[in-house]
């Protein structure tokens, strides 16, 4: 079994765990070593994998960190760890940086068995950066984080490329952050930009910043939709799934009546006749593919149309709807269901706000595999 694979293991374990591990030992135990051996470490060999690490820091004596991870007999990785329920904050950050400043060590790990955030001193040598380089959270496993993480692997382990790779990634977070910003709200001085590049002899006035910070948001907004899209196709041609394309496209029955909380009762089946599908509800359908294929297969999120709204439903299951997209009026709504199967309708103005429900969606659909888990009975 490969690291990564390992990893994702814990993650589907780690829910079912996560509320009984009341104390930073339980914690430890059932999710930290774990994680450290997913990596090729030995938690075993006290020489490779360190317990209670002792750093002491100037005149203060005691002080240690909870593992140390030696590679050669050289110390490399330092980790604080926190129990599962403990929210991480800068206090806890404090702590490792003072570990950090004493020893070898180039990268600090600090954990709540959940939250994984890696650090190192890119900034100034021998002192921690106050920003991660890597946040791995195994709630929302990420491919592109899993593929760096091979990098702190004891196979792989390369301290010269490790840290290479923990600059660019600590700046591509820096830009990841300013470009989701403009996502949401584009900033004058990134309107002004835009304006510039399109008018270069325009005089940047208030109905032009009016006029392309719209224009700004629409167009980052239709550059995701697109591209991710053209993923969704590329990677269905390259597994031949063009049963999955076929069906996504025909009308299927109507889902069963669930509640909903903006109506008094709910819609009643529709007859499958006169049921069209638009660009629009297909488009959303594999956005929402795109979102939750983090928590499952995209093949297993399916398609069914009615005269009322759109649904995108698990397994093809009526009793596992993801959403509900009502997209026959001007104003579009999305229908984000609870654990009651309780519908909540949530205006969008395109497409691409689906990408503002990604959370929602995510976790409608994660609760469909643990209800699943927990009904599953031994053979």
């Amino acid at each position: 079994m490969s690291h990564i694979d390992r990893i994702k293991q814990l993650a589907e374990r780690a829910p079912k765990v996560a509320a009984a591990l009341e104390t930073e030992e339980a914690t430890k135990n059932a999710l930290v070593m774990p994680f450290i051996a997913a990596l090729g470490f030995d938690v075993f060999d006290p020489h490779e994998v360190i317990p209670e690490f002792n750093a002491d820091v100037g005149i203060k004596k005691g002080e240690k960190v909870d593992y140390a991870i030696a590679v050669d007999g050289r110390i490399v990785i330092l980790w604080e760890c926190k129990k599962a329920s403990e929210t991480l904050n800068p206090k806890h950050l404090g702590q490792l940086y003072r570990y950090f400043s004493v020893t070898q060590a180039r990268i600090g790990v600090l954990t709540n068995g959940i939250l994984y955030r890696f650090y190192s001193d890119l900034d100034e040598p021998n002192r921690m950066d106050e920003k991660p380089f890597l946040e791995l959270d195994l709630y929302d496993l990420r491919e592109n984080h899993l593929r760096e993480l091979e990098r702190i692997t004891k196979e792989a382990f390369d301290l010269d490329t490790m840290l290479e790779a923990a600059s660019d990634l600590k700046y591509m977070r820096e830009v990841r952050r300013y470009l989701e910003a403009q996502f949401e709200t584009p900033s004058e001085s990134f309107v002004k930009l835009c304006f510039a590049e399109a008018n270069p002899q325009g005089r940047f006035s208030k109905s032009g910043k009016e006029q392309f910070t719209r224009i700004a948001r629409r167009v980052l907004h239709q550059m995701i939709t697109d591209r991710v899209n053209e993923r969704i196709r590329n990677a269905l041609a390259q597994e031949g799934d063009s049963g999955s394309v076929a069906q996504a496209s025909q009308p299927a029955p109507s889902p069963a009546p669930l509640q909903s909380s903006t109506e008094s009762e709910a819609h009643p089946p529709e007859a499958k006749g006169g049921v069209e599908t638009t660009e629009d509800e297909l488009q959303a359908f594999r956005v929402v593919q795109a979102i939750v294929c983090s928590v499952v297969p995209v093949e297993r999120v399916f398609i069914r149309d009615t005269k009322s709204y759109c649904g995108v439903l698990l397994d093809d299951n009526n009793r596992k709807p993801i959403c509900r997209l009502h997209f026959n009026r001007k104003q579009k709504y999305v229908g984000i269901f609870d654990e009651n199967k309780v519908e909540t309708r949530k205006p969008i103005d395109s497409v691409a706000d689906l990408y503002s429900l990604a959370s929602e969606l995510r976790a409608v659909a994660k609760s469909y595999l643990e209800s699943s888990d927990q009904t599953e009975t031994p053979s």
